[in-house]
């Protein structure tokens, strides 16, 4: 099941990367944001692309209250005016302590409020639980097909121009990504996050390598993995032919 992610909103380049880092070691995906402008310019993308972009929705969102620019206050009300976004769960964490604060930020639609300095396990615990309440686990297709290439999540079973084919476990997840985005040219960093989990910070030698093997492995039905030079990769429906 791809791991759930987590928006973090934080000006604080250290704090930023405490929270990223701590997150992703307690399984989830984190992308941080230095300012709100960012992240709403990110979520505006994404709403544009529609259903197209369905699964790459952040479940939740971490936001500090001041920031440079727009505020953390400011941007949550604007989150909850997209449509996409009206019911992810919002957390804000931030040094105002004070009573009428916190009435102010769940008031204003933060669903839970965590001052600083704060403790990572108990900043864990608040995640767990407002992903827990919203239910935001996603469901992934059991099983996806196309063209010469099918697969099976269940028995991690793939199939390629009729005959079984063994695949290691990256490989299978690798195909399993680019499956789900048919025709979608997707980028070397969004798959190196999504498989390998974090940052390889330009090894994407060991992405090439494994999709090189897997296109030997799935045969002739290979072809359907095309390089889009300089960007990434995209599985197309069917292999192209007289080529």
């Amino acid at each position: 099941m791809m791991k759930q992610c987590i928006y973090v909103v934080e000006d604080d380049e250290n704090i930023r990367n405490l929270i990223c880092v701590a997150l992703e070691n307690f399984g989830y995906r984190a992308q941080g944001f230095e300012t709100a402008e960012e992240a709403l310019e990110k979520l505006e993308g994404l709403a544009r692309r529609g259903r197209e972009a369905k699964r790459e929705l952040p479940d939740m969102f971490l936001f500090d209250w001041m920031l440079p620019g727009m505020d953390g206050m400011t941007a949550i009300r604007q989150i909850r005016e997209m449509e996409p976004f009206r019911d992810t769960p919002v957390l804000m964490l931030t040094a105002k302590d004070r009573e009428t604060d916190i009435v102010q930020g769940l008031d204003n639609g933060a669903d839970d409020y965590m001052t600083k300095p704060f403790g990572i396990l108990e900043l864990s615990a608040r995640v767990r639980n407002l992903l827990k309440r919203a239910g935001t686990v996603r469901e992934e297709p059991l099983s996806l097909s196309a063209g010469e290439v099918s697969i099976d999540r269940e028995t991690r079973e793939v199939v390629s121009c009729g005959r079984k084919t063994d695949l290691t476990l990256k490989e299978f997840e690798l195909l399993s990504y680019l499956m789900e985005h048919m025709n979608r040219v997707v980028t070397r960093d969004e798959l190196l996050d999504h498989i390998w989990g974090y940052d390889y910070d330009g090894e994407t030698r060991t992405l090439d390598m494994h999709i090189k093997t897997l296109r030997q492995k799935l045969g002739e039905a290979g072809g359907q993995i095309k390089t889009v030079r300089g960007v990434g990769y995209r599985f197309l429906k069917e292999r192209e032919t007289g080529k």
